[in-house]
């Protein structure tokens, strides 16, 4: 396992990936650890912030060319941006089954989901995890 692919590869590229670290190390401690509280609360910030920042940072990688410069993890990408601010729009309404269900779901398919497909032969992740 090696960092130099990721560390050699164009801007956006690193920021979109060590944003998905954090965010999958930080939703994780979100789903194990207790609700309703203000680390709870500053951590979910922090999550919903890193979301955001996967999801337009995913605009400028452009490696898989299916509709014009963009692919259809794109699609993913729109979800994000309009699921994240309704989750925690959800919250705050005291919605906490929909704020639940919106964030796991986040959580589980647009991060973790899409994250496996970096994985695949010949992407980036790929030559980090297992070498070329």
């Amino acid at each position: 396992m090696s960092l130099e692919p990721l560390l050699s590869a164009r801007p956006p590229i690193p920021w979109h990936a060590f944003a998905a670290f954090a965010a999958l190390a930080i939703g994780g401690a979100q789903l194990a650890l207790p609700k309703g509280t203000l680390r709870h609360r500053a951590l979910g910030y922090v999550w919903a912030a890193l979301m955001l920042v996967i999801a337009i940072s995913s605009f400028w990688i452009q490696e898989i060319r299916l509709i014009g410069p963009f692919s259809p993890i794109h699609l993913l990408s729109i979800l994000v941006l309009v699921t994240v601010p309704l989750a925690v729009w959800h919250a705050h309404g005291h919605q906490v089954a929909r704020h639940r269900g919106a964030m796991i779901k986040l959580y589980f398919f647009a991060l973790v989901g899409a994250g496996v497909f970096t994985l695949l032969p010949g992407r980036i992740m790929h030559a980090v995890a297992f070498g070329q």
